[in-house]
């Protein structure tokens, strides 16, 4: 008979492109999934992966046998979730991905909300950029997400996932205390058109919605500084060294000598919702993590 759970590994093999990052995504070893695919082989009989370079492929029977699993183990997964819903249960671990600011600003609070009400139910976050959150979600190695679309770029999710919108949260632009712009009430992009700018890295949401800014009026952003967190982009604008685009969740009170100025034109706002397989809507532990954060998110967002 055929493990279900050799089959969520040539799933997560055939996403991720090979055994190392398949085995990261499941939490499990490189060992454990490379034993689990040739368990598959035995008792299927034939060969389901092929090396490729550095990498491995999967041969035409295991691309067969991977887009009949994505059914079944959806179809598995949908009677656990309403089998956990008859017994009225609400136990389980969620794995969560989530991005880091909303990991601050409303994760972290939603785990102790989960103790007092739920205390079955375990949140296990993985900090995750919001475009591959949706691909892990979909993929069913993780259960929720977490993400943030900066309109009008757009962020696409699977017809089989839902959505649930917590809110929307504003950007502002941070900068010294002695900055000219410090003391405006609000500031469209031309009046930042030649300033040094902290940013992420290129290729993360917020990144491109820096250079979405820009390319409405035909330019590039300057930047100086590239660095993964918001709190360095904090610390360089307090040294004078840069402005910074910083998301007010999760941002902390500010630093003396930083300034939080409104950008309005464009409008710097982003909308954050959960997304979930529509395959386990029924799951008690599921409804428990969606409230817990969705209760969060509404202090923090509007």
């Amino acid at each position: 008979m055929i493990d279900p759970i050799a089959l969520r590994s040539l799933v997560a093999v055939e996403l991720h492109g090979s055994v190392g990052a398949a085995a990261s995504a499941l939490d499990y070893t490189p060992s454990a999934v490379s034993q689990q695919i040739k368990r598959l082989e035995t008792q299927t009989g034939v060969r389901l992966l092929e090396r490729q370079g550095r990498g491995v492929l999967l041969t035409e029977a295991g691309r067969t046998l991977s887009e009949s699993a994505r059914d079944l183990l959806a179809h598995m997964e949908r009677l656990e979730s309403r089998l956990h819903g008859a017994s009225g249960e609400t136990t389980g671990t969620v794995r969560l991905a989530t991005f880091a600011t909303a990991y601050r600003g409303i994760v972290v609070g939603a785990i102790g909300r989960l103790r007092d009400v739920a205390p079955g139910v375990v949140l296990r976050p993985d900090e995750i950029d919001p475009w591959d959150a949706v691909d892990a979600v979909a993929a069913g190695t993780h259960d929720l997400a977490l993400v943030h679309n900066w309109e009008p770029l757009p962020l696409a999710i699977p017809d089989h996932l839902e959505v649930r919108d917590l809110g929307r949260d504003r950007a502002d632009v941070l900068v010294h205390e002695d900055h000219r712009l410090a003391g405006q009430d609000g500031i469209g992009v031309g009046d930042v058109l030649d300033e040094a700018w902290a940013s992420v890295a290129p290729g993360s949401i917020c990144h491109q919605w820096l250079q979405k800014m820009y390319a409405d009026v035909g330019r590039a952003p300057r930047i100086a500084h590239v660095a993964l967190e918001f709190a360095t982009h904090v610390a360089l604008v307090a040294q004078g060294e840069a402005i910074a685009l910083v998301p007010r969740l999760g941002r902390g009170p500010l630093p003396a000598g930083v300034v939080a100025v409104p950008i309005v034109d464009p409008v710097s706002e982003r909308t954050v919702s959960l997304v979930w397989r529509r395959t386990m809507t029924d799951s008690p532990a599921l409804a428990a993590a969606v409230a817990a954060l969705a209760a969060e998110g509404s202090r923090d967002l509007s």
